[in-house]
């Protein structure tokens, strides 16, 4: 009886002390190879890159929603609470073209550390500062930093 627990004890040791469990555990950002990102956690898809410029909060939506990626149509600009869910303080982050270091996954390109989010007020918007990891607002009509970054939901 002995033997037959010792025997997938002593192969579970060997996988697991080898790294091959790694292997086998699904990533939580998976790169799709067509300039999209899924996070396997929240089920959304990200846009691989930002619009690579400044653009206001009203640009930004239109740039979301018009966008065709991947054979996608159904694009949008995410929420502040979605932003959020990709920032990482544990990563070392990476340097945008900017100037900033952000902290989320390097699979996901910023050119800047600020995305506009869709939550917005009458004149004002919510934003998310990948540098510093925190929410706030701004105005809709600036746009010096602030970048677009599409998202949609998987079905």
């Amino acid at each position: 009886m002995r033997k037959s627990v010792a025997i997938p004890l002593i192969v579970m040791v060997l996988f697991f002390s080898l790294g091959l469990g790694r292997l086998f555990a699904q990533e939580r950002f998976v790169d799709n190879k067509d300039g999209t990102v899924t996070d396997t956690k929240t089920n959304l898809m990200w846009a691989k890159h930002d619009n690579q410029g400044d653009i206001t909060w009203h640009d930004a939506k239109k740039y979301c929603e018009h966008i065709i990626l991947s054979r996608y149509e159904d694009w949008r600009m995410p929420t502040i609470k979605e932003l959020e869910t990709l920032y990482d303080p544990s990563k070392k982050g990476y340097e945008t073209t900017c100037g900033n270091l952000v902290r989320l996954n390097p699979l996901i390109r910023l050119s800047c550390g600020w995305v506009w989010a869709r939550d917005a007020l009458t004149i004002t918007a919510y934003a998310y500062n990948f540098t510093r990891g925190y929410r706030y607002t701004d105005r809709m009509v600036h746009k010096r930093h602030f970048r677009a970054l599409p998202v949609r939901a998987i079905k």
